[in-house]
């Protein structure tokens, strides 16, 4: 990656760090939110982007809603608003990665035919916190998907191997986590009741909570915690772990507005220009081009990837990363951390 564009990578994380230090103030009816005339960090975040300060102070606070016939104008309070800006955070964040591996992809890219490769996968380790919220009810169903695919091929699949080969060999019993993966990802599971919630004009982490111990109270891996009507505990391979329902929703949709979006893809740096304008967004050469609009304009989200929420697109990448992982041969060598001393026994 050449020099110039490495300061612009500097520059855009460093915007980040400072977006996430913008101070959204409530206003007296405690509906809508400002962020002070004189906050450094947005000062630096426009900067750093090349964006227009008071267009970005403007829609920091501000979002429209469109319907077939009229556009509003809303107010956010002082959380929506934090909530919006944290969501853009991470999808400045996302779009950098993805340009970086991409970058990286091309540079490394041989015209000699491919016939293997070797991977390496760093994996989530397993998270238990004093306060578990949706981070790690998301790091832990990586965890669950990935026991059972080590459970499978080691301890199944190489006993079967060794009993066809005749090893003397004392078969070692284990424990098949797949209800808990049930628990969570299937029909009506964790993450499609999440999903569904997520969808209701009025949806709450509460309701949210009280349909998860509707549904799933029986499940020997599900449990109501005696004293909260606000959380949940899930009883993993490694351990039992409560999850606090409390952002979940919000956490879940990361919902990235338009209007922020565009002014990003205004910015007055290419790099940055670039990162938010899809290809799908460039226009065709004046020649080729046709003008046809509908008679009335439907309103367009952000982003594709922002209509499927984070739980929908975690599922799906594990889901790939799963299937990746059973075509190889071997399917992997795992690595354990050596002791301390890194000293062999003896």
């Amino acid at each position: 990656i050449k020099e110039s564009s490495q300061n612009s990578i500097f520059k855009v994380v460093a915007s980040i760090l400072h977006l996430g230090n913008i101070e959204i103030c409530t206003e007296r009816d405690g509906e809508s939110c400002h962020v002070p005339r004189d906050d450094l960090h947005l000062q630096h975040f426009s900067r750093l982007l090349g964006v227009e300060l008071q267009q970005m102070e403007h829609w920091l606070c501000h979002r429209k809603l469109v319907t077939s016939s009229e556009t509003y104008l809303k107010k956010m309070s002082k959380k929506q608003a934090e909530n919006a800006r944290n969501a853009l955070a991470k999808h400045i964040y996302a779009r950098m990665f993805d340009w970086i591996v991409d970058h990286i992809n091309k540079v490394l890219q041989s015209s000699s035919k491919q016939h293997s490769f070797i991977g390496v996968l760093d994996i989530y380790g397993f998270e238990t916190f004093e306060v578990n919220s949706f981070e790690q009810f998301c790091i832990n169903y990586a965890n669950e998907k990935l026991q059972q695919q080590f459970n499978s091929h080691v301890f199944k699949l190489e006993q079967e191997e060794y009993m066809k080969e005749l090893i003397p060999w004392t078969l070692i019993d284990f424990c098949d986590n797949q209800p808990c993966i049930d628990l969570i990802e299937a029909r009506l599971g964790v993450l499609d009741l999440l999903d569904e919630e997520c969808k209701v004009p009025k949806g709450t982490d509460q309701n949210w909570a009280q349909k998860l111990y509707q549904k799933h109270s029986s499940s020997a891996h599900f449990q109501k915690p005696r004293m909260s009507n606000t959380s949940f505990i899930i009883n993993h391979f490694a351990d039992k772990v409560e999850y606090e329902c409390e952002g979940f929703l919000e956490k879940n949709r990361d919902t990235v507005y338009e209007e922020q979006i565009n002014i990003l893809k205004a910015s007055q740096f290419q790099l940055v220009a670039d990162l938010f304008n899809e290809k799908e967004d460039v226009a065709p050469p004046k020649s080729s081009r046709v003008n046809v609009r509908p008679a009335k304009p439907t309103p367009r989200p952000a982003n594709k990837e922002h209509r499927k929420t984070v739980g929908h697109q975690f599922r799906s990448s594990l889901r790939m990363l799963m299937e990746t992982l059973n075509a190889t041969t071997p399917h992997y060598v795992r690595c354990i951390k050596p002791n301390d001393y890194k000293e062999a026994f003896s």
